[in-house]
């Protein structure tokens, strides 16, 4: 798209945003003001759920849609105007996207509970197929760093078969700690916590409009304590 093709697409997403803002002005009961979010598949598993339901109790009037995907996808449906805000945990410097709220997550080290690290150093692998993910990094970081040996690198393109993956014993990965906590009941995998943190953005595109759902929503991050 050309540099004029992108300007005139701000003013058409400004146009109908402004529309749908005076429908629901006009008729809220008719329609109701709406938060299209996007987020990676780890950060919508336990965290989005999590805030949603504090969010949607002060501000019941508002319909959510959420839209997974990973880092790079979610930052091209922001350009476009596909949602509102996305959280990623691969921060964007870019002039076009402005970065309003962070925290930071901690992560574990998921292995079969009969393959221990301390046990066995050449180690399956178990990563997301997104080569930008960054728990992958992190895995692959974790490793490297240790001088261990890997034979084996197994990709799969769900945070699910991922776990059920480590489960089954067929290796070993790295998720978010908030995941793990609700797994821990799960007697066939070890949890080891591990003092790197990562760091997660909500960023929304740098411009002037904003829809009311999204104004309520950055407020309530700004307030949260995450």
């Amino acid at each position: 798209m050309t540099e004029e093709g992108n300007t005139l697409l701000n003013y058409t997403n400004d146009i109908l945003q402004l529309l749908d803002e005076a429908k629901t002005a006009v008729n809220p009961n008719k329609w109701r003001e709406s938060l299209k979010i996007g987020a990676t598949q780890t950060i919508s598993a336990v965290k989005i759920p999590h805030l949603l339901s504090s969010f949607l109790k002060e501000y019941s009037n508002i319909d959510v849609k959420i839209k997974t995907n990973n880092n790079s996808k979610l930052a091209e449906m922001l350009f476009y105007g596909e949602v509102d805000g996305i959280f990623v945990n691969n921060g964007y410097r870019l002039t076009e996207y402005e970065t309003i709220f962070s925290y930071f997550e901690e992560i574990v080290l998921i292995s079969p509970l009969l393959h221990s690290i301390n046990m066995k150093s050449n180690q399956i692998l178990i990563v997301n197929s997104d080569e930008n993910c960054i728990y992958r990094k992190q895995l692959l970081n974790f490793f490297n760093e240790r001088n261990f040996n890997r034979s084996t690198i197994i990709e799969f393109d769900s945070l699910e078969s991922i776990i059920q993956a480590v489960h089954d014993g067929l290796g070993i990965s790295i998720i978010p700690k908030d995941i793990a906590i609700t797994r821990k009941d799960t007697q066939e995998i070890e949890f080891t916590e591990l003092p790197k943190k990562i760091k997660v953005d909500f960023i929304i595109k740098n411009r002037k409009q904003q829809t009311p759902g999204l104004r309520k929503f950055i407020r309530f991050l700004q307030m949260s304590n995450l």
